[in-house]
């Protein structure tokens, strides 16, 4: 059985990107530059172009080579990696061979090591798929990367003979006129045959300016007469971040991927331009997202909802037929059926159930809304507990917050909350009771029981009430 190593090279200190942020942890459509590469690494296995060698190709978690503030990524990342330590940064070549102790103390031994960069997010899994199927079955010391570019670029040419056979990559500082208008560029992705790897790099010359790079390499296996295979992806996969302008155009290709695959999955996007969304985002087919709408981080949206304009979804989790309208959801849960807004929020630990309908400028925070709960305008329920079926009316509030701790309010079934009340908390409302307009209710209320006033006190049974109304014979 074969097995390939990952090692992604992560050790420069990004000074173009003028920040104090380790490069590889500044964020594109809402995750770490690093996480994009180790997603596309770890799905190796699972694309369809790696299934005819799923039982004969095993895999390790990637090696990552750190250098300026390992332990910020260490932190980030955790078990998810092993981690090697380039200490004085001297070129690409010298940070791989940073990582052979790394990659050799792995069991079973790795027969191969597939190189890619912490900084280039758009590489995918399906083309890092097929370059090492490709090096597999080429049998070759080295494949890589090539892709074809229209106009000028900094990256590496790629040099062939007259049969097309690879004879080296020249960096573009020290090519020819003739060199540089050649099309065929350098991606920096690489599988090498471990074997050759070391003890080629151990002897690899510094060029020039001091430093040991991995380009190299592919003249030396020419030179040597071995086998040197290549893959062509499209200039997409070769884009690397240096600086925040860079940062900016990476963000725009892969939100164009992102949106194109929700599309073909069955996701209505009216304005493209005007929606963005996070690469872990969840979308229900026949959901429909209107202009300016934002979908960020680990949120799951379902089927037939109608998101927006307006609307910004971060962490939260919305069912199928809901309707958010210029609305703000946080770390929320909706149930299906759910209508919020226009022009509300729901903050942390709001969870609203099946059914729930939220007005105009209302708030919930860290509290749930039984099924079929209405809750109007201007209204505020934080740590709440309601029942279904409660009618919560305009402007009223749970006073919550006694200026040192929280305090939880509870309010039964089928309760009416009427206009501007407040509910200072720890309070129970009991389940069908009513409070009066403008009511502070600062004792429990038992079920079935009117409350109005300043402070709030009863004034009669709603029980009563109903047992006289009902017709002889329906009296219980």
């Amino acid at each position: 059985m074969h097995t390939y190593a990952t090692v992604v090279l992560a050790a420069g200190k990004g000074t173009r990107m003028r920040s104090r942020l380790h490069k590889v942890l500044h964020r594109l459509a809402g995750s770490p530059l690093l996480d994009h590469v180790l997603k596309a690494v770890e799905t190796i296995p699972s694309t369809s172009i790696f299934a005819p060698f799923h039982d004969t190709v095993s895999t390790h978690r990637p090696v990552v080579v750190l250098g300026h503030d390992a332990e910020e990524v260490e932190a980030a990342f955790g078990e998810r990696c092993h981690y090697a330590l380039q200490e004085e940064q001297l070129g690409t070549g010298h940070a791989v061979l940073a990582a052979k102790e790394a990659v050799d103390a792995l069991s079973p031994l790795p027969d191969l090591v597939l190189v890619c960069y912490g900084d280039t997010p758009l590489v995918r899994a399906e083309v890092l798929a097929q370059i090492v199927t490709e090096h597999i079955i080429k049998q070759a010391t080295i494949t890589f990367l090539t892709a074809r570019s229209k106009g000028p670029s900094d990256f590496g040419r790629i040099v062939r003979d007259i049969s097309g056979r690879v004879q080296g990559i020249v960096e573009v500082k020290r090519a020819t006129p003739e060199q540089l208008r050649i099309d065929e560029i350098n991606s920096g992705v690489y599988c090498f045959e471990r074997s050759w790897l070391w003890p080629t790099l151990e002897a690899l010359p510094r060029n020039p300016g001091g430093e040991y790079y991995l380009t190299d390499l592919i003249e030396i296996a020419s030179q040597q007469g071995r086998e040197i295979a290549t893959v062509q992806g499209t200039l997409d996969d070769t884009v690397g971040i240096n600086n925040r302008v860079q940062l900016a155009q990476a963000e725009q290709l892969l939100r164009r991927r992102i949106l194109e695959r929700h599309m073909y999955a069955g996701v209505t996007i009216l304005d493209p331009a005007t929606t963005y969304i996070d690469d872990e985002v969840e979308i229900g087919p026949d959901t429909v997202l209107l202009p300016n709408t934002m979908l960020m981080g680990r949120t799951v949206i379902g089927a037939d909802c109608t998101i927006g304009p307006g609307s910004t979804i971060e962490h939260s989790t919305v069912g199928e037929r809901c309707i958010i309208r210029q609305s703000v959801l946080e770390e929320a849960t909706l149930e299906a059926e759910v209508r919020v807004g226009p022009f509300s929020h729901c903050r942390p630990g709001a969870h609203l159930a099946r059914g729930v309908y939220l007005g105009n400028y209302a708030e919930v925070k860290n509290s749930y809304l039984g099924p079929q709960t209405q809750m109007h305008h201007f209204s505020y329920m934080g740590d709440a507990t309601i029942g279904s079926g409660t009618n919560i009316a305009a402007g009223s509030i749970t006073s919550n917050f006694d200026g040192k701790e929280k305090h939880r309010t509870i309010i039964g079934e089928g309760a009416f909350i009427g206009c501007d009340t407040t509910l200072v908390a720890p309070v129970t409302i009991g389940n069908r009771a009513y409070t009066g307009a403008g009511a502070v209710v600062t004792r429990d209320v038992p079920d079935d029981t009117l409350v109005a006033g300043v402070p709030a006190r009863f004034l009669r049974s709603l029980k009563q009430e109903e047992d006289v109304s009902a017709p002889a014979g329906e009296k219980q």
